[in-house]
């Protein structure tokens, strides 16, 4: 006979379809963008020591990584531990969303670790690609036992209780969706369950499927606008490539590869994200008036894209991520690692109806 599921993970069973019924997962290093801090329960953080490599038993070195705890609803030492998985970004706090709602019907704990490399909790000060090399998500899941066990004991002594185990359950969105995943196959032991939300958990290596799935969300107008508007901006970089670089605000892309991947990118955030109508809506109007649909598109980049989503061009351009310098806000070389040596996805343009440049492939 098959027992009832616990409340707590049936919940989170009926939760998932809701959570989980976004657009395809993001694969390039997010922007950095700075929440209002009205919108985070926890800022303050606090370290442990972390090993470097967990699979070299002679390699002792550790290195300081950053987390958050929120225990304001966790009031039974028997409770629930939420541990929310941050991913390619600094981890700047626990933000007030849906897993707040949770722990408060729970009373459960809320803690979230830093991924190795990323914001404040890099091993090195130089990026340089003999460093990167403890840069994996295997790593990274081990990285997740070693602060799990860490904080368990540090709850039994809040408690003053042995050997107790609460009941862990783990949270991630996109790539940690997939090590939300990942840890609950590798660790069965310390953890009850995972939420995986758009969990990239199958690497795909030439994923011309992105691009099919613009244009599905897009429409057939939109993504006519959009294809008309890749055709024209490739036909401008083969006359003035600066020229129409100015027009988007982007003259600092040398590269031609990384001006188109940007132009693709921003139209397939728009739909990610939930914004289509600001996307398609002026460009529509702009493509069925035959108007400049270039220019339009333009205005939507700068305003939008840039100004109110706050991606910044740089990190799009190959020589930033030749900078090997670690600080908070860099991220994008040691995603674009991760990307090469480990989860692929490459967003490469279809063969036929592409909406992004040709352009866009590995090279």
């Amino acid at each position: 006979m098959v027992s009832s599921p616990p409340p707590l993970l049936l919940l989170l069973f009926l939760l998932l379809p809701s959570l989980c019924s976004s657009a395809p997962a993001f694969l390039r290093s997010p922007p950095s963008r700075l929440a209002h801090p009205s919108s985070f329960v926890a800022q303050q953080p606090v370290w442990f020591r972390q090993r470097l490599d967990h699979f070299s038993s002679q390699d002792r070195r550790e290195f300081q990584q950053r987390y958050y705890e929120f225990l304001d609803y966790f009031k039974d030492p028997n409770a629930p531990i939420f541990l929310r998985i941050c991913g390619e970004s600094t981890c700047s706090g626990i933000p007030n969303d849906y897993l707040l709602v949770l722990a408060k019907k729970f009373g459960a704990a809320v803690v979230s670790l830093e991924h190795r490399y990323y914001g404040e909790s890099s091993p090195f000060e130089e990026l340089t690609t003999d460093n990167l090399k403890y840069l994996s998500s295997k790593q990274a899941l081990f990285d997740l036992a070693s602060y799990r066990n860490f904080y368990q004991e540090s709850i039994n002594k809040k408690f003053n209780t042995t050997e107790k185990e609460n009941p862990w359950i783990v949270f991630g969105v996109s790539y940690p969706g997939a090590l939300s995943a990942w840890f609950r196959l590798k660790f069965p032991h310390l953890v009850r369950g995972s939420l995986s939300s758009s969990g990239v958990v199958l690497a795909v290596h030439n994923y011309t499927a992105f691009d099919q799935q613009v244009a599905a969300s897009a429409g057939p107008a939109c993504a006519n606008a959009l294809r008309d508007v890749t055709q024209e901006v490739d036909k401008a970089l083969t006359s003035n490539s600066h020229k129409i670089k100015a027009l988007f605000g982007v003259e600092q892309l040398k590269n031609d590869g990384d001006f188109r991947y940007l132009l693709a990118d921003a139209a397939a955030e728009a739909f990610q994200y939930g914004n289509p109508d600001i996307l398609c809506l002026p460009l529509v109007a702009a493509y069925s008036s035959g108007q400049n649909v270039v220019a339009a598109y333009a205005e939507f980049v700068k305003l939008f894209f840039f100004g109110i989503f706050g991606v910044n061009p740089i990190s799009y351009d190959q020589e930033h991520l030749k900078l090997t310098k670690s600080g908070p806000d860099t991220g994008d070389r040691q995603w674009w690692y991760q990307v090469c040596t480990e989860v692929a996805y490459f967003q490469v343009a279809p063969s036929q109806n592409s909406i992004r440049s040709p352009g866009v492939n590995e090279k």
